[in-house]
């Protein structure tokens, strides 16, 4: 690829981190839960507020990140460590959405559903531009990736057993500080886990081929 194609490539996928953050910040807004990858930074944004929900966002990408350094060790690529500055860039968009939302009113569950479904599908436009951007995943996906070509099975099956396993840790956590009440942690997030790769489909069946053709 030429520079200017790496240059577009990575222009889009920050884009795609822009709409996914604030697909984030609308899921938030509504109060019933966020996306499997993001419960727990939302527990931790609930018990510690001292810190924002972005910040925790990238306090949480950041460990995936060392634990993909844990997980492939020597072969640990160091293009790989662009996921560092890339989560700065998720958690300041999210903050930046949730400013955005502040104002929306959501005075009952029917707008507070609205606000989890209308999160869901910029998330998962947000998603389908850094997929067709093709140049470096999330931390989540880096992650789920580093352990499929570790352990050698197949990468749908550990994003199935990593969403599970972030949502239970969520709860966990939970539990243990709001004195064994769920907060968080909803009916949000099991919609969220079960939309979010179909509405990907359809996006990319709708922008992969334009936006190639740009790229």
């Amino acid at each position: 690829m030429s520079k200017t194609e790496i240059a577009k490539r990575y222009i889009l996928f920050v884009l795609g981190l822009f709409f996914a953050a604030i697909g984030v910040a609308f899921t938030k807004h509504g109060e019933l839960g966020v996306s499997p990858i993001s419960s727990v930074a939302n527990v931790l944004s609930c018990k510690f507020s001292a810190f924002s929900l972005g910040t925790w966002l990238i306090i949480w990408n950041c460990i995936l990140i060392v634990g993909q350094i844990v997980v492939l060790r020597k072969k640990f690529q160091l293009i790989q460590l662009l996921q560092v500055p890339l989560s700065f860039l998720f958690g300041w968009f999210t903050d930046f959405g949730m400013w955005v939302v502040a104002g929306i009113p959501t005075p009952n569950y029917f707008t507070r559903m609205t606000m989890v479904l209308i999160g869901i599908i910029i998330l998962g436009f947000g998603i389908s531009l850094s997929v067709t951007a093709n140049v470096i995943l999330n931390s989540g996906e880096a992650f789920v990736k580093a352990i499929s070509d570790t352990t050698h099975k197949e990468f749908g099956n550990v994003k199935i057993a990593f969403d599970v396993t972030c949502v239970i840790l969520a709860v966990v956590l939970s539990l243990i500080f709001f004195d064994l009440s769920v907060v968080g942690t909803r009916e949000g997030t099991i919609i969220s886990a079960l939309l979010t790769g179909f509405v990907v489909k359809i996006f990319l069946k709708i922008v992969k081929k334009p936006l190639e053709s740009v790229l």
